[in-house]
């Protein structure tokens, strides 16, 4: 078991979400930054698709039950196992007993924990991700509390002692983005500023979707829309002109005209965006989406036989 001696604002348990309910009106929720989670489950000898743990800002103390290897990754915060620094984005074997204290980040938002084997909780659809809105998978539906207990799964086991780390992946504030279907309808001057302004990051931002303040996207053409089916990644624009980012817990149907749509690849970007930071959006094509996934992919791959080979 896994021991939640402080939660920290916002902790739950995630691994890479539901992926076939979609059509079921059930979000596909998962990490928000699902590289850092797949790389955490890599150093630990795990499938990528684990689950593990999702911190928003910090800070959170947990207690291990079991000897086991684990891995921080996702942002620079400090962590300490039993006032020990522990480095991120490397394995660290733990014994039973000992206390890992994760600080807030500095720059980021959010960080990730694998522990070999995984954690156990009961999944549901399939998925042992947390559904905030809904309130179901992770543990009860619900951000962890103080005073909970995961279990791990049976098959936990420590790594052999050796220390195996990676370099984080290179972030910056822009992500790849294609037109959305109702990109043509906004007026030149509203096009031209999606992809030319900074956008800022408001404190009415959470799982479901964050929302960007900055200049006013006016729609010059086209009546009011049906609602239809929305994917993460999507770029609604709302009557107000500022424009929402749909993530990984968002709704599967809207009816707000969709200025663009950020690639699958880019999508961790945004898990890692402060609230009150600014990104900015750059055009690409469709070839480029695709190849940008098949690269992630093909890295990761890569990754894991390396791993293994070591």
């Amino acid at each position: 078991m896994i021991e939640v001696l402080r939660a920290g604002p916002l902790t739950t348990v995630q691994d890479l979400g539901r992926e076939a309910w979609r059509d079921r009106g059930i979000s596909r929720c998962g990490a928000l930054d699902d590289l850092a989670l797949m790389r955490a489950n890599l150093l630990v000898g795990n499938p990528p698709g684990a689950a593990g743990l999702e911190f928003t800002l910090g800070p959170a103390t947990l207690r291990f039950d079991a000897d086991c290897s684990i891995a921080v990754t996702g942002t620079d915060a400090d962590a300490l196992l039993d006032g020990q620094p522990l480095r991120p984005w490397w394995r660290q074997r733990v014994k039973a007993g000992q206390t890992l204290k994760l600080a807030a980040p500095r720059e980021r938002m959010r960080s990730y924990l694998a522990v070999s084997g995984g954690i156990a909780s009961a999944p549901a659809l399939g998925s042992r991700s947390t559904d905030l809105k809904a309130g179901f998978g992770g543990l009860q539906g619900r951000a962890l509390r103080d005073g909970d207990r995961l279990p791990l799964a049976a098959t936990t086991t420590a790594l052999p002692a050796r220390r195996i780390g990676l370099a984080p992946p290179d972030w910056d504030a822009t992500v790849r983005a294609l037109p959305g279907p109702e990109h043509e309808d906004f007026s030149v001057a509203a096009r031209e500023a999606f992809w030319d302004a900074d956008w800022r990051l408001t404190p009415q931002s959470n799982r479901m979707g964050y929302r960007f303040a900055g200049p006013e996207l006016r729609r010059e053409r086209g009546g009011e829309l049906a609602s239809h089916g929305v994917l993460p990644g999507v770029v609604q624009v709302p009557p107000s002109g500022q424009p929402i980012v749909l993530l990984a817990d968002a709704q599967t149907t809207g009816g707000y005209p969709k200025i663009a749509v950020v690639i699958r690849a880019d999508l961790w970007k945004l898990a890692q965006l402060r609230l009150g930071a600014t990104l900015r959006f750059r055009p690409c094509s469709a070839d480029e989406a695709v190849a940008a996934l098949r690269g992630r992919q093909a890295e990761l791959d890569q990754l894991r036989s390396a791993l293994h080979d070591r």
